[in-house]
């Protein structure tokens, strides 16, 4: 769990550091998500290329274990990652926060009948209540454009089944998280940048750029990822959901520090009832299990 929380920390950041790349250095969306995951995954690759067990475990995958991976990849990096790269672009990123905050009802809706992972009651009102604060924090003019709705709306189909997709491929803990980042990065990063370069072209990038796309890929991409793996292995898919949704907090305080955007009366109580929500999805059951 406190792996989780931490990733959430390093993609909180993210859309601080996504913002200014789109701003201030002027990054194609499609592109600079290419360029993120590409250079996250040539580092991935490379790591696992220099270990002979790491290797062992790519040579022993199956047809079908490659065919989930390539899947998971296109799903959750191609699809989703470059279409909050666009959404992020064309509205304001608190907008794309409010679409995305619905995921861990679609997750819990999806999970029961896909995973057998039923989510219990005290769950489904924890996660109706992450959604309902995110409305209250996000009260009033979010500034929605139909492009970036659209865009949002395909994150958070994509975002969803991206994590019924990854806890399926992680639980039964036979292939290393690293492994499982890197081949279904490198498949989902590798056609992201060619769709990008196709669609908007080669961006002249800025040594400020640069370090920023850096920073993104090893940090809060290649490891950042890599854990979020691990902690999938050891949290049910509403359970990682909900820990990912805390992302709504953090990004509001980020925002307040570092771009000077307070929350304001409503925000708080959004606030409050986004932690009262994701509290009340980790509490355990009376038998002690998680729920």
């Amino acid at each position: 769990m406190l792996a989780a929380i931490l990733v959430t920390v390093l993609w909180s950041s993210s859309w601080v550091l996504i913002r200014i790349g789109l701003d201030d250095e002027a990054l194609p969306p499609l592109t600079f998500a290419g360029l993120r995951y590409g250079l996250a995954a040539l580092v991935l690759v490379g790591w696992v290329a220099r270990r002979a067990r790491l290797r062992h475990q790519v040579a022993s995958l199956g047809r079908r274990q490659v065919g989930r991976l390539a899947l998971l990849g296109v799903v959750f990096y191609t699809i989703t990652q470059g279409a909050q790269f666009v959404a992020i672009d064309r509205q304001p990123a608190a907008t794309t926060s409010l679409v995305l905050s619905v995921t861990p009802l679609v997750v819990a809706a999806a999970s029961a009948r896909t995973l057998g992972e039923r989510a219990s009651r005290r769950q489904l009102v924890g996660a109706g209540l992450v959604a309902l604060g995110a409305w209250a924090y996000f009260a009033g003019s979010l500034g929605a454009t139909v492009v970036g709705m659209v865009a949002a709306g395909v994150g958070l189909a994509a975002n969803a089944a991206s994590a019924v997709m990854g806890r399926h491929v992680n639980r039964d803990a036979t292939t290393s998280p690293v492994v499982v980042t890197a081949v279904s990065m490198a498949i989902g990063a590798g056609l992201l940048v060619v769709v990008g370069l196709a669609v908007e072209g080669m961006p002249e990038v800025s040594l400020r750029a640069g370090l920023l796309v850096a920073w993104l890929a090893l940090v809060n991409t290649a490891a950042a990822f890599t854990l979020w793996n691990h902690a999938q292995r050891h949290l049910t898919v509403v359970e990682s959901t909900g820990i990912n949704n805390t992302m709504l907090v953090q990004i509001a305080f980020l925002a307040w520090i570092f771009l000077g955007e307070p929350p304001g009366v409503a925000g708080i109580v959004g606030i409050l009832v986004v932690t009262t929500g994701v509290v009340m999805t980790q509490l355990p059951d009376r038998a002690g299990n998680p729920t």
